[in-house]
């Protein structure tokens, strides 16, 4: 399962390990330099002539290297290619603007299972999705959810936060920082690839997203900001005032 689900991660890595070795190689005749800190300086105009060029017909290393480099990079990039084409056709059903939030069954922080029914076409949702319990973005983004419960609470709005950790996970994410609203345990990730939250750094990092609904169970907003943690919660409010 772990394979899987990182596969594009272990592709990349798996590839750039060789062609790291032969740019780096390759760097040090082009700058004619035996020194590893090549690999690091801002050089690029001259590696370029000579990767696509023959700056040295007579080296026979030279041109071996050149090869190597010039097979290594094509496959790396007919594999960010095809990583960006994959993860395009995977988010094709993603919930986007207009769509109907989706019927799930979860288990929340206290070991009850949660189902959308319940909430889904009675109260205005704010279903956000983030990466971990704990984790500073993600506790500064829970308390700021807390600080403004009563706030959502008068607009009608249930607050719903889903990562897939455990459910013992969110529980005492859930009492270290004193937080009352819903934590769905969300194993596996389905329900995140229900909704297309998209991923970051070739999926290493789970995106953050929140996903504001109405009375009707239609998404009105959609607000996705891995670094700009709190700035969900105002977003949220900002669309619910909006709605009304």
């Amino acid at each position: 399962m772990f394979i899987l689900e990182n596969i594009w991660l272990i592709l990349f890595f798996a590839w750039g390990l060789p062609l790291t070795f032969y740019r780096s190689k390759f760097r040090k005749i082009v700058y004619q330099t035996d020194s590893w800190t090549i690999n690091i300086k801002p050089y690029f105009f001259k590696e370029l002539k000579a990767l696509l060029g023959n700056m040295y017909p007579d080296n026979m290393n030279y041109l071996k290297l050149r090869n190597f480099y010039r097979f290594y990079l094509i496959i790396y990039l007919l594999l960010f290619t095809s990583y960006l084409t994959f993860s395009q056709n995977n988010n094709m059903n993603e919930i986007k603007i207009g769509s109907t939030i989706p019927q799930f069954v979860l288990t929340d922080q206290n070991g009850t299972l949660f189902n959308i029914n319940s909430v889904l076409g009675k109260k205005n949702l704010v279903i956000y999705f983030y990466p971990k319990d704990d984790s500073p973005g993600c506790t500064a983004q829970a308390c700021s959810f807390q600080d403004q419960f009563e706030v959502f609470k008068e607009a009608d709005a249930v607050i719903i936060g889903i990562s897939g950790q455990s459910v013992e996970s969110h529980k005492e994410f859930a009492l270290k920082h004193r937080l009352t609203f819903t934590l769905l345990s969300d194993k596996g990730n389905k329900i995140r690839k229900i909704f297309g939250v998209p991923t970051n750094l070739f999926g290493l990092l789970p995106g953050r997203v929140t996903y504001i609904a109405d009375k009707t169970g239609k998404v009105i907003y959609i607000f996705n900001s891995q670094m700009h943690a709190t700035k969900h919660v105002d977003e949220a409010l900002r669309n619910l005032k909006q709605s009304k």
